[in-house]
Order: C-alpha cells, then structure tokens, then sequence
C-alpha cells in the first residue's frame, strides 16, 4: 500500500496497537487474574482469561483481513466494557469508550457511530435491568434520572471522542489524498521532466553528431558588438579545423577571410538588426586557411517573452556543388582546350552590346583565322596544332585590352571583340589587325620545333541599325573570306557588296539541291578528234538552264557544289548520265570512249570504287570505255591511298586522265605510280600556241614526256587551225575545241556524228 494511502495508515496503527494492547494485557492481565483469584473473584479472573486469550490469538492472526481483526479487536473491548461493569461496577463504563472511538480511528465515523450507540444501548441496558449502578452525586441510587444523565453524558463525551477522531481522519484522508495527487503530479512532471531530459540528451547528441555544421551565438542587443559563440557541433569543428575551446566565446565572423564577400556579410547584418532569418552562401576559413563554401542558415532564437536570446546557424560545405557549378559554368561559357570565351559568352557580350545601342560605346568584330593550319594538323598530329592553337590564344589575349574580349569559336578561328570609345572605330581595329597579323606571323616553337602562320582576319563595326548578334558573325566571317580570296595573310573590312556576293552564293547553292531535281541539269558532249580530225572520243560536261531559260557558267555554279557537299551527288549522276551517253552512241554505231570529271571529294568517299561499280552493273555500260578525268588537286592529300583507289579502279577497266596538267601539283614523280592513260594540257597553254616561245615550249615538254612514257594526250581549247597545225606537227595529240565542236546535247552530237563522213573505222 502506498504510504498516502489512509487505509495504509490504519493498518499500521493497528497493527502497532494490537501489540501495544497484547503487551498490555499481559501486563496488566496477568497481576489481575492472579489478584482477582486470591480473592476468589473467578469471574474476573475468566473475563480477563477469555480476553487476553482472544487478544493474544488475534495478534498472531495476521493472515486474517483487516477488517475481520479490527471487528474482533472491537468485539474484545465491548466484551471486556460489558463485563467490567458487571463485575467491577459503573467506572468502567469508560471501557465502553474505546469500541467508538477505537472504531472512528480504525473503520470511519460510521463504524464508529454504529459502536458507539451499541455502547450507549448496552449502558442504559444494564442501568434499566439492575446488572450496573448507575448514580449521580445527590441523587437517589438506581434511578432513571441518573441512569439518563449518565448515559446523555457517557454519549456526550463519546459523541465528542468519536466525532473527533473521525474529523481528524477524515481531514488526514483527504489530505492523504492531496498529496497522492501532489505525488501523482510530481511523478508526472518527474516522467515530464526525464522525457524533456531525455529528448533534450537526443537531440543534443543528434546535433552534435550531425554533418551539417551548428553554431549557437549568444544574442547581444548592443550595436556593434559581437555575438559570442556558446555551440559548436563536432561536424563544424572537423570542418574548420578547430578545437572547442578555441572557439567557444569567440565571435561569429572567427571564420570569415580575405575573399569572404562582405556584401553578403551586410546582407546577414541587416537581417540580424531586423531579428530575420537569413539564407546565404559565404566563404569560411579552416583554421590552417583553406578555403570552402558554406551554405549557411542563420535563424533568432526568442525565449517565451518574445526577445532574442541567441542565434542558431547551419550550416552545410558546399565546396563541391560550387566547384562542380563553376565546372559547369567554365564549360558552358569558356573553351577547353585554350580557356577563352566561347561562342556563347561571346555572344552574350555582343547582345550587350547591342541592348546599349547608339549611347553605347563603339566597337568592332574581328574574326580571325590561321591559314593553312589544317597542314600542321595533317603533318604534326592534333596534339602539336592544339599547342600551336593554345599558344595563338595567348598572344591574342595578350594583345585584348581589359574590356575587350577574345574568344574561340572552334578550329583555328578566333573573334576579337575590340571596344573603344573613339568614334573612329574602324580605324583603331585595323591598327589592332596590323598587330594581330604580326605577333601571330612570329614563329611558334613547340617540342623545339618551329612552326610558321598567318592570319585572315574579317572586320564588321557596331553599332548600326538593325544588327543583330548573328549579323555581326556573318559580317566578320563574310569579311574573313574575302581576306583569304585575296591570297591570306590580308585584312578585309566588311562592306554590304560583300553580303550581296554571299547571299548571290548561297542562292546558287539552294538553287542548285533543286535543279537535279526539277530536271534543270543536262551533260553536254563535247567531240575530241585526232590530227586528220576524226573523233576518237567525248567529254561530258555539265550544264545547268534555268526553267526561266537562264543559264549558270560551270565556274559559278561548279564550285558551289564543291562548297556545299552537292558535288558528291551530281558526280555519281553526272556517271550513270555518262553510262547512258555511251550505250546510246554505241547503238547508233559511235562507241567512243567517254570522259567524265570526278571530283576529289567525290573520289574520296569511302564507297566510291562500290559505288562506280553498282552504276556499271545497273547501266551495262563496259567500264573500257569510261575515261575519269581528275585533277592535280586530288593529288595532294594521302597520295598512297588516292594511288591504291585508282588502281582498284583500273582493275575493273576505267581510265584515268590529268585534267588541266602543268596547272596543279609540280611534282611529277607520281606519274610512274598512277595507273594513268591521258595527260589532258590545259587550255591557258595551248592559247597562246605557237606565237608564244613559253607556252609553246610547255606544250612541247608535255607531248615529249608523254610520249616517253607511252600516255595519250588531249590538247583542250584547240580553237584556232594554227595551233591545231602546230599539234599535229608535233605528235598528234588528240583535240578538244571549239575549232571541231562545241559541246552540245547528245541528240545534237548523234546527229553531228551521222552528218560527217565515216571512215573505215573508228579509232578508239
């Protein structure tokens, strides 16, 4: 039982009053009976006989209930009361108290009441049947008056004991339980307190433990002070490099260094002064002074009455997300391999530039590219020229004024963009060019080697109305072009006639993926003879009229199709056009061999040889009687491959001729490699033959040389009889001109052929 507990309480009070009366009684007892028995009053001595008899058996009952043995411990008192006054006489109705106020102390005030008017009852009892006398002082013996004033003043004094006792325990009860509610709430409160303490331990070990940084400053209202630090978790001390004591009352910015941004800083002081909670992104300091990237959150910390005690920070190193961002940024907005701008910050810039309009400062776009830089490539390796180009982008930066910028745009093409603020713009970027040209035309030693460039550099202005960033590149780029058509190494300044040239081209190109298409293209044949002017073959050329009627020049729209990539495909039609030609001409009785002109980029596709030989097997044309003419240009990249490929070629009967040769490539050595039939002289030869010594003298070399090594020769723009007389006379070389024939459609050429007069047979 709990010792709040009133029932606790009675139980231990009887149980030291049971044994207080069983000592007692054997105290007491004992003498009386012995006493009493002398005197020969047994029936006393069996009253306190019986008594201490049950006394002492209900002390060593403690298995029996509570209840049971106080209602016995009652009993025996009543019993003992009863008998006393039988025996002894009217004092010992005092015995009769006990039961009652015993009964309030042990059971409550009703048990009590109960006791005590059986008590009063068994007085008045005995007083009204003569077994006790009762009596008051001046009064007659054994009468009712007495017997009642006895028994008012017996109830009286029991009424007061009983009632006593019972307020006493009643008021002790309730205070009991008080204080088992007391206790309960304290014991909730202790279980309140110990889950706070114990959640209070969590989290402090959870913080400290954690891999975000904590940091608790203490709040001071004063201006201009310091917060000192009372926190710092584990993750915060690793990170810094720090002991706790050492920073522990130290100030917030302990860790702050040279490139610690201070507008951020104030941007954190500002929102302290409003008592606000900040977010922001600064560079701390470890104690050995390395520096990293912290995304710091920094909340007040207000105690119940609303004002601010401390400041809690958290913090997480973000050194890595920063690092990887400017990665990100590096790559997005700068070049790899040379670290200078990129497209994208170059024209990012130029838009600024642009928004400042005609308030803005004057500035120009130079777009330079290295010439001939593709050789180091193809001679060194990309290694060498990547640092041959690293090196070009530092003299270029070196050059760059603090608001100009340089920038690769890819290869070996660079874009200075050059701000001034003199009004003569174009002037100050031709000076910059003249410079350009001459720090990049220095040699460029790598892996001690010595290494040689030029520079074609593009100039566009800004800013004019209108422009926009990709007119700008164009311009500049327009510009660069010109520089190189007029022989590298130059400076062109854009001009508009410029623009209306590129624009003229680009139409040709547009024009031209649709005139193969819209059956616009024709091969045109032109007749080559011999020296008795007999034709012993044709040359397939290209033509291209208009649907409006209007025709484009083979020099005008040929290199638009080298330039666009169209070549490829107009030269594989351009075959099976050829094939065609000769079965038709060898239906009609004229097989002659056919000349057709393949381009280098055509010659150089990796299906090429697959490609001729799928034409052949679909046309039936025998490929004998096919003759390719290609250039000396073909000639100049990978010569063992381009050698291999004319071979494979020859194996399935083609044969190959040098168009326009003594133009191109000087080296002659390859003739004894090639599997060549024809040398076919260019026309800027034949048409000063034979009044000029020079020419004359080349067309001389060329037939001897040919004839030495056993190849045919066809002489082109053979137009006048002289010069066809001079070739006759020097070893009859085949002829093409318009001397014998113009080129013409093949209908036209059939109907050529049927009109002259047949020889025997034809050569072939």
């Amino acid at each position: 039982m709990a010792f709040n507990d009133i029932a606790h309480w009675r139980l231990q009070i009887f149980t030291l009053l049971l044994s207080i009366v069983a000592v007692l009684g054997v105290i007491m007892a004992l003498p009386s009976i012995a006493i009493t028995a002398y005197h020969g009053r047994w029936d006393i001595v069996a009253v306190d006989t019986v008594a201490l008899a049950w006394l002492l058996a209900l002390w060593r009952a403690r298995g029996v209930s509570y209840r049971v043995r106080v209602f016995h411990f009652l009993a025996i008192l009543y019993l003992v009361g009863v008998a006393m006054m039988l025996t002894v006489g009217p004092i010992s109705q005092v015995y009769l108290l006990a039961p009652p106020v015993l009964a309030a102390v042990l059971l409550g005030s009703g048990p009590a009441l109960v006791a005590l008017a059986l008590s009063g009852a068994t007085i008045g009892m005995l007083a009204l049947t003569g077994y006790a006398r009762l009596y008051v002082s001046d009064m007659p013996g054994q009468s009712s008056v007495a017997t009642l004033v006895v028994l008012l003043n017996y109830l009286g004094i029991g009424m007061l004991l009983t009632l006593t006792c019972s307020v006493l325990l009643q008021r002790l009860s309730r205070s009991l339980a008080d204080l088992r509610t007391f206790t309960a709430s304290l014991e909730e409160g202790r279980g309140r307190l110990q889950a706070v303490n114990a959640e209070l331990r969590l989290t402090s070990a959870a913080v400290a433990r954690l891999n975000d940084m904590v940091m608790i400053a203490k709040a001071n209202p004063l201006p201009n002070v310091e917060q000192p630090i009372v926190f710092v978790n584990d993750a915060l001390l690793r990170r810094s490099g720090y002991a706790r004591e050492q920073v522990l009352g130290q100030s917030m910015r302990m860790l702050h260094g040279p490139e610690t941004d201070q507008e951020e800083v104030a941007r954190v002081v500002r929102a302290m002064r409003k008592l606000e909670p900040v977010t922001v992104e600064l560079v701390n300091y470890t104690r050995s002074g390395e520096p990293y990237w912290v995304e710091m959150e920094m909340v007040p910390f207000a105690d119940e009455e609303g004002v601010n005690t401390h400041w809690v920070l958290v913090g997480r190193d973000v050194t890595e997300r920063r690092k990887a961002a400017d990665a990100i940024h590096q790559l997005a907005f700068y070049d790899v391999l040379t670290g200078l701008p990129n497209r994208r910050l170059l024209m990012d810039r130029l838009q600024g530039l642009l928004d400042a309009g005609p308030a803005g400062p004057r500035a120009a776009v130079m777009f330079i590219d290295l010439d001939h830089f593709k050789n180091v490539n193809d001679a060194r390796g990309h290694a060498t020229g990547d640092l041959m180009l690293r090196a070009a982008a530092q003299r270029l930066s070196q050059l760059a004024g603090p608001d100009d910028t340089v920038a690769r745009l890819g290869g070996d093409e660079f874009v200075m963009l050059l701000v001034t603020d003199d009004d003569d713009a174009a002037c100050g970027a031709l000076a910059m060019a003249a410079r350009i040209r001459e720090v990049l035309a220095q040699p460029f030693d790598i892996g001690g080697q010595s290494y040689q460039t030029t520079a074609s550099i593009g100039i566009t202005l800004l800013p004019r109305d209108g422009q926009t960033v990709d007119d700008l590149l164009r311009e500049a780029d327009i510009a660069m072009y010109r520089a190189k058509a007029g022989g590298r190494d130059g400076v062109a300044l854009f001009e508009d006639t410029m623009r209306a040239e590129v624009e003229h081209r680009l139409a040709i190109e547009r024009d031209l993926g649709q005139a193969l298409a819209k059956g616009e293209l024709q091969m045109h044949v032109q007749l080559q003879v011999d020296r008795d002017e007999q034709p012993v073959g044709a040359e397939l050329l290209m033509r291209w009229r208009r649907a409006d009627g209007t025709s484009v020049p083979p020099d005008v729209f040929i290199p638009a199709a080298e330039a666009s990539g169209l070549i490829v495909k107009l030269g594989y039609w351009a075959l099976r056009q050829a094939c065609l030609a000769w079965l038709r001409l060898s239906a009609a009785g004229h097989a002659l061999p056919l000349s057709v002109n393949v381009s280098p980029s055509q010659f150089r596709e990796p299906d090429f040889v697959a490609q001729v030989r799928a034409i052949l097997l679909e046309t039936g044309a025998p490929a004998s009687q096919l003759i390719f003419e290609v250039t000396e240009g073909l000639l100049i990249e990978n010569l063992d491959d381009t050698i291999a490929r004319m071979h494979e070629l020859a194996q399935l009967g083609i044969r190959f001729s040098i168009d326009d040769f003594g133009t191109g490539y000087s080296n002659l050595a390859y003739l004894k490699r090639m599997p060549l039939y024809e040398l076919k002289i260019d026309r800027s030869f034949i048409h000063d033959t034979p009044g000029d010594a020079n020419g004359t003298a080349i067309v001389q070399s060329i037939l001897a040389m040919a004839a030495h090594l056993g190849l045919r020769v066809v002489a082109e723009g053979v137009e006048t009889h002289d010069q066809a007389a001079f070739l006759a006379a020097h070893g009859g070389p085949g002829m093409q001109g318009y001397l014998f024939a113009r080129p013409m459609p093949l209908p036209d050429m059939l109907a050529l052929l049927e009109s002259r007069p047949q020889p025997g047979a034809n050569a072939a």
